[in-house]
């Protein structure tokens, strides 16, 4: 297997709402696409929103779940202050504030939001290495 990730692709309740959500609320780039299915492209990889039922069902698994799901994603941010005011956006685009900014114990300043399926993200500022790709 070759050292990347091609796409994450998210279950989705609504997929008007999350569409709303991550094109306008966060401001990503979505793609041309079927209506069944949204993608955004992300600098390296892209997003993708299919409904809950369909991937469930083309994965060969049940849909029923709730709760923590294991899984985190994550953005980083060249600052603290970038960190508070992604929040601040995600939240006003309608977003749960999981866990606020705040010092963490590796060093770095981070904070939760929840997407709205529930989804985390995790919006951090590592000041001893950029992790990911660059900016473009």
């Amino acid at each position: 297997m070759k050292p990347r990730i091609s796409m994450i692709t998210l279950g989705v309740r609504d997929l008007a709402a999350s569409i709303r959500f991550y094109e306008e609320g966060l401001g990503l780039p979505r793609m041309e696409s079927p209506p069944e299915v949204a993608f955004f492209t992300l600098n390296g990889t892209w997003l993708g929103l299919y409904g809950r039922e369909a991937l469930a069902e083309d994965a060969g698994v049940s849909a029923e779940g709730s709760g923590f799901t294991g899984i985190a994603l994550a953005h980083n941010l060249a600052s603290e202050a970038e960190v508070d005011e992604l929040l601040e956006q995600a939240v006003a685009a309608g977003a749960t504030l999981v866990k606020p900014g705040q010092k963490v114990f590796w060093g770095g300043y981070s904070g939760y939001f929840a997407d709205p399926d529930g989804y985390l993200w995790e919006v951090a500022h590592n000041p001893f290495a950029w992790v990911g790709p660059k900016d473009e």
